[in-house]
């Protein structure tokens, strides 16, 4: 509280014009400061897997070359790490980079779902899933912050489409924004603390991120507890005081003159309370306040952080399948090397994200030297009539080979920031290269570099595929010693890849119509979706391969029956019974069987990565409170936490469940229940409070629907509850059990009971 308590005290001697100046950015990179405080302007840059800072010999235009550093995998590859501990070390490298080059603020993680696959900045999003992209959001932004460098919580909320991004309102109800699209935001605000969050251009529901009071100051503060400044994405205000008012604090890029005079002129003509302008201001000196504490710079190693990003590369590259166990590669074979990007590859996205990397090494880089390795280009990425002559090329090769490695993908322009993509395929001469190939070499790899899911229409032709997705500046490297087995593959796929663009459950929606996109499809997102509807995927959720073999046992429990109040602890042991040292990533997901509501089959509520060596058993822990456990209900509205029993299943997948087992809930919740006389049955005997007085009147009820009935059928009193319980309490006087009066009296003395 010591940089707010003194924050308050400066803008006590501001001008109403200074605190209106406050509010927007100095230039495209830097907050504006008063000089006569001692305060320096604070600089931002972007990120999030590497430093752009822009280099401001060049002006502060944002189209600027942007310095050398080092380039990280993006957040789509880091993200199938599935480790808590690597994403910290990665956030301590970045928050290390930035303290050397004296940033004080780092504007990422971007931690938007990934509801289509279309999505042009997939690439810089984590996942699918809330809870892991909210929990490695949060060791991201621990890692940086350790430094003392703040971060940039984005984009708060729902952009999650490139389409029309500045204007679109993304229409999405409440029970699915609550579980699907706000849970990571509010994960990696309350672990973590960051520094700043950054509202998002789009409209939700209709109303402008920058401007929607609901989501910056009644969710974000009033129910997370977020104290830190809210800024905006770079052009994201549509109305500077309605956004002001809502809870924006500071508008970017500046200078902003123009709107800062809309502000001051809103408090002299009372369109706007001054306090709020005052509460906005006190927060950009607080930051600037911390920023100034973080002031001095660090020193760093590029050549270490270049082999940080070839070890979280390795860490998070994901081996799709091995048929016949042909990865890893032997050394000493013939193995030919095909694909333009064994020899330039790709290793990031495009957009406001890009990096001035320090060195790239490609696949060829890496292996220069070594014997049996030959290379042919294969295709062209561009499509050009030369592709015959170099599929040609590279057929003759992989016939003459031991193995033939693919190295296939997207090239740059088919991902970036700013438009979304047209479809899930590879650029059709690489797919025809690649089952050419395979009809000749029946040993054939094939190596991906791509920011988001792909169709394989020849994945049954080949025996082993590499995912890359973007690996940063090492990806050469990193790919080198994971085909040759120098590192064992422990990377889970952190979203679901379909068969088809038209399996994806938003396909019919997305990107929407004119300015709108309906999220139709609800909390069946990605993984819940494909699992709940059993349908067929290419590679589910969580999927992901070894060099090695993982054998799961002795699941347990510390309690059969617990309450919302109670931590439960589940643990289980994992042995490595291969003969080499790898990791293995345990997932638990719960499954409601409560019945309380329609549910995905199932939901990812922990994970964790572990290292063994050969012969070596460790056991992995989860500790599951209350909203492991809830969906939300809108009635409440709130966390809801059903009664009954809740199954966990411990997997290597979503779809590959390795051991189960029950526990019985007894929650205090209970839904608000309004009684009339269209209340049914069967909601007044769900509730405890209502069942036993509505059971004393329920004997002659099932009677009279009993007339008619065959008395010689074997019609339970269960099954007739069954049969009655969406019946409401006035049919009780259509069939003459009541009499209007009796039923005003019974409705009356249930009221009594709530």
């Amino acid at each position: 509280m010591k940089y707010e308590e003194k924050a308050r005290k400066i803008v006590e001697q501001l001008t109403l014009e200074e605190k209106a100046l406050l509010c927007a950015g100095r230039d495209f990179w830097h907050l504006r400061s008063i000089d006569r405080f001692g305060l320096k302007p604070v600089t931002v840059s972007d990120g999030p897997h590497g430093l752009r800072k822009q280099n401001e010999s060049d002006g502060i235009s944002g189209n600027n070359e942007s310095i050398q550093a080092v380039c990280f995998p993006a957040a789509c590859a880091t993200a199938s790490s599935f480790d808590c501990e690597l994403m910290r070390e990665l956030g301590s490298a970045l928050g290390e980079e930035c303290r050397a080059e004296s940033v004080s603020i780092l504007l990422g993680p971007a931690i938007n779902i990934k509801r289509n696959p279309l999505c042009g900045r997939n690439f810089e999003y984590f996942s699918e899933d809330p809870c892991l992209a909210g929990n490695l959001a949060a060791s991201y932004i621990e890692g940086v912050q350790n430094w003392n460098v703040g971060t940039s919580l984005k984009h708060f909320a729902a952009n999650n489409q490139e389409t029309r991004r500045m204007t679109v309102s993304s229409n999405v109800d409440e029970r699915t924004l609550r579980e699907i699209y706000l849970t990571a935001f509010e994960t990696a605000v309350k672990k973590a603390d960051p520094w700043t969050v950054m509202c998002s251009y789009n409209r939700i529901n209709g109303v402008y991120a920058s401007q929607n009071k609901r989501l910056l100051s009644d969710i974000l503060r009033g129910e997370w507890g977020f104290s830190g400044a809210v800024m905006s994405d770079w052009g994201a205000v549509n109305d500077r005081v309605e956004a002001l008012k809502a809870g924006l604090d500071l508008e970017m890029p500046g200078p902003g003159k123009d709107t800062c005079a809309e502000l001051v002129a809103a408090v002299r003509e009372s369109r706007l309370d001054a306090g709020k302008l005052d509460r906005s201001a006190a927060r950009i000196i607080a930051l600037e306040l911390r920023c100034a504490d973080s002031s001095g710079s660090a020193h760093f190693d590029y050549e270490r952080h270049h082999a940080l990003a070839v070890k979280f590369e390795e860490e998070s590259a994901v081996l799709l399948q091995n048929r016949g166990n042909l990865l890893p590669l032997t050394p000493g074979k013939r193995i030919a090397l095909i694909g333009p990007f064994a020899k330039a590859p790709r290793y990031q996205g495009g957009g406001s994200s890009h990096i001035n990397p320090y060195h790239v090494t490609s696949a060829l880089e890496a292996v220069k030297g070594t014997e049996g390795i030959s290379y042919a280009p294969g295709f062209s990425l561009s499509g050009s009539t030369k592709d015959s002559v170099l599929s040609h090329e590279a057929i003759e090769l992989a016939k003459e080979a031991d193995t033939a490695v693919i190295f296939a993908g997207l090239p740059d322009s088919y991902e970036s920031e700013g438009y979304d993509r047209k479809d899930l395929r590879l650029p059709e001469n690489q797919n025809a290269l690649i089952r050419a190939i395979c009809s000749v070499q029946p040993h054939t790899v094939v190596v991906l570099h791509n920011g988001s899911p792909v169709e394989m229409p020849w994945a049954n032709e080949v025996p082993s595929i590499l995912e890359l997705y973007l690996g940063g500046e090492g990806v050469g490297e990193a790919a080198i010693d994971l085909l040759f087995g120098r590192a064992n593959p422990s990377g889970r796929l952190p979203e679901s890849f379909p068969l088809r663009l038209e399996d994806n459950p938003s396909y019919l929606n997305f990107p929407g119509e004119n300015s709108d996109v309906d999220y139709r499809e609800g909390i069946f997102v990605g993984y819940r979706y494909y699992d709940t509807k059993k349908a067929a995927v290419r590679f589910p959720f969580g999927h992901g391969l070894s060099y090695t073999t993982f054998r799961y046992s002795n699941l347990r429990v510390d309690r059969q029956e617990i309450s919302d109040s109670d931590t439960l602890t589940v643990q289980v042991d994992v042995t490595n019974i291969g003969k080499r040292a790898g990791k293995e990533v345990v997932q638990l997901y719960i499954r409601d069987k409560t019945g309380s509501a329609f549910r995905p089959d199932k939901e990812l509520k922990g994970f964790c990565k572990l290292m063994l060596k050969p012969g070596e058993t460790k056991t992995a822990s989860f500790h599951l409170g209350k909203r492991a456990f809830a969906w939300y209900n809108t009635k409440l509205p709130g966390w809801f936490c059903g009664s009954g029993i809740y199954e966990i299943l411990i997997g290597r997948s979503s779809r590959s469940i390795e051991l189960s087992c029950e526990i019985r809930m007894n929650s205090s919740d209970r839904v608000p229940l309004r009684i009339d006389r269209n209340t049914t049955l069967g909601d007044l005997l769900a509730d405890p409070r209502t069942k036993p007085a509505l059971e004393k009147k329920l004997g002659p009820i099932m009677a009279s629907f009993g007339n008619g009935a065959d008395t010689d059928a074997a019609v339970s009193p269960e099954m007739m509850i069954r049969m009655i319980k969406d019946t409401p309490l006035r049919s009780a006087c259509s069939f003459g059990v009541l009499r209007e009066k009796e039923l005003d009296g019974l409705i009356s003395e249930l009221r009594k009971l709530l």
